[in-house]
């Protein structure tokens, strides 16, 4: 067939031989970088196929023919036409519009289904008494190379097109993925798959192999990933990480620290016993509390009764002489303090396994870098925050050039269309190296942790601060009048500029009977010791300042009497 415009095309196309294909003869472009306007594809180029899928009336213009005024008239419409004699240049219809159409009239569907490509002239009282022309607008759905949706393309775009649809059977229309779909198609992995556009928007890992998920990279991927994730910070370095469950390194645990009796009473577990130390004084609340002291030693053992009057049971023990016994202490939740946990561990524990005896968050360490990595970041860090399980599916990947080096791709989070391959897959090299600690950005950590259950909604926007009214800058009036700048002094007589304030001088205090070490290193314990040889008693409760210092003060005193 010779081509034809592609509103010509689509009003004489019969919607039972669907789907067909068209080749686009003259291509039309709207020029910038947008390829849809209002939904719509608004650029086909020249020699591109169309696989139209659907076809869906719009809206129909009617054109009054004396007045030249138009109408749009919706799909729904339900006044009835009647066929007129054409107005010229328009020869008289022929066909079947006048068949039996005088004793009854059509409706606009009807009226549309007897199209022969020309509009025809038609009478309908509902909406004028002159001659009328309809122009039906359709849209069409079509399937393009290389694109993921059915694009929608109006019947009214500007281009000529020819039907292809015999000689294009052997024609497949490749659509692409999403990997988060591939996702959801493990009988189609292991599979190979080119990239088509890599992951938009910011960063989300540290990692080497995240810039080269670009656009023509080819990926093999190997399935999906059973393992979980523990999201992990480093406390004052700002660095923060993701471990996989099949993380080799050993953990060693770190005392917790408390800073509410609530935060105790969470902390207790069945079978489990929870001993601190008091590391800051407490006053109590009356008769009913005592106060607590540093270095006091409690074992938390359990709740009493229940609502605003709830209790935790602690139990002080006496001091380090056998013949003082400890005390029963009903503690109020909402009494804050500061605790450490008195805890003497040295054993080294696998991640699931600390997991399942140390609930979160925690403070941990890495003793035992993990052997299958060639560089565990892990093993220099200090200390480790663990602070929450995520079971977010993960494709395990790898590029084709090194398959053996794998990756593990959250799609949910690092997403990206791809094309995968056709036909047979040939067996995949085995991934035998994986990423097992990932590091994240810092915008996505925090991203990430305002998703996590439990987390408190971020703080509204602070109101500007409200000028007071009939003042200027610093406050001052503007009617009021400038205050007075001194001229500078002659040389002779300037002042001579104010000695710096000597440092603050510490008080000492009496020291109380227990001294707070801190936490040892490796061994993970807490224990209060005696403050040793400090003498308990002291004849001033101040230092008195050096005697080069009082001298130097008199003789500036002396030369810049102010």
């Amino acid at each position: 067939m010779e081509p034809l415009s592609f509103q010509e095309y689509i009003c004489s196309l019969d919607p039972a031989t669907l789907p067909r294909v068209l080749r686009i003869c003259s291509g039309v472009y709207f020029q910038g970088s947008v390829y849809e306007i209002s939904g719509n594809e608004c650029c086909l180029s020249t020699g591109d196929l169309l696989k139209v899928m659907a076809v869906a009336l719009q809206k129909v213009i009617c054109e009054d023919t004396k007045s030249g005024h138009t109408t749009e008239l919706p799909p729904t419409f339900k006044g009835l036409f009647q066929p007129a004699p054409a107005p010229e240049p328009y020869p008289a219809p022929q066909g079947p519009l006048l068949k039996g159409s005088r004793q009854r009239g059509l409706t606009l569907h009807q009226v549309l289904g007897r199209w022969d490509g020309r509009p025809q002239p038609l009478l309908c009282p509902t909406i004028s008494p002159h001659v009328l022309l309809l122009h039906p607008v359709y849209e069409v759905h079509a399937a393009m190379h290389l694109r993921r949706d059915v694009v929608k393309i109006p019947s009214t775009l500007e281009v000529d097109v020819k039907d292809v649809t015999e000689e294009a059977q052997h024609i497949h229309f490749a659509q692409p993925l999403l990997l988060s779909e591939v996702l959801g198609m493990e009988e189609a992995l292991p599979t190979q798959a080119e990239i088509l556009d890599g992951p938009a928007g910011p960063a989300i890992f540290e990692s080497a192999w995240v810039p080269q998920l670009r656009r023509g990279q080819r990926l093999q991927l190997h399935g999906r990933s059973h393992d979980w994730r523990v999201l992990a910070s480093a406390p004052g370095s700002g660095r923060h990480f993701l471990l996989s469950s099949a993380y080799q390194g050993r953990f060693r645990r770190r005392p917790r620290q408390f800073t509410r009796v609530q935060e105790l009473a969470a902390g207790l577990r069945p079978g489990q016993q929870l001993r601190v130390v008091v590391t800051q004084d407490c006053e109590g609340w009356g008769d009913d509390v005592p106060p607590l002291g540093v270095g006091d030693r409690l074992e938390a053992r359990g709740l009493q009764g229940n609502g605003p009057g709830t209790r935790l049971v602690c139990y002080r023990h006496g001091g380090e002489e056998e013949e003082e016994e400890g005390e029963e202490l009903l503690l109020p939740l909402d009494l804050g303090g500061s605790f450490v946990e008195e805890a003497c561990d040295s054993k080294k524990y696998g991640l699931a396994e600390l997991l399942e005896q140390q609930p979160l968050p925690c403070e941990v360490r890495v003793v035992a870098a993990d052997p299958g990595l060639e560089r565990d970041a892990l093993g220099a860090l200090p200390a480790l925050r663990l602070e929450a399980c995520l079971d977010q599916p993960f494709l395990v990947g790898s590029f084709c050039e090194e398959p053996e080096e794998g990756f593990e791709i959250p799609p949910q989070w690092l997403d990206f269309s791809l094309l995968l391959s056709e036909g047979p897959v040939h067996p995949l090299a085995p991934c035998t190296r994986r990423s097992r600690v990932e590091e994240l950005t810092e915008a996505f950590y925090y991203r990430l942790l305002a998703q996590l259950p439990g987390s408190p909604a971020p703080p509204p926007p602070r109101p500007p601060k409200p000028a007071q009214a009939g003042t200027g800058p610093g406050g001052r009036h503007p009617s009021a009048p400038r205050p007075l700048v001194p001229s500078p002094l002659p040389v002779s007589t300037r002042l001579a500029p104010p000695l710096p304030p000597l440092p603050a001088l510490p008080r000492l205090s009496t020291p109380s009977r227990y001294s707070w070490r801190g936490p040892p290193g490796d061994a993970g314990c807490a224990l209060p010791s005696l403050p040793g040889t400090e003498s308990d008693s002291a004849e001033h409760d101040y230092e008195t300042v050096d005697g080069n210092i009082e001298k130097t003060t008199r003789k500036m005193q002396a030369i810049f009497p102010f």
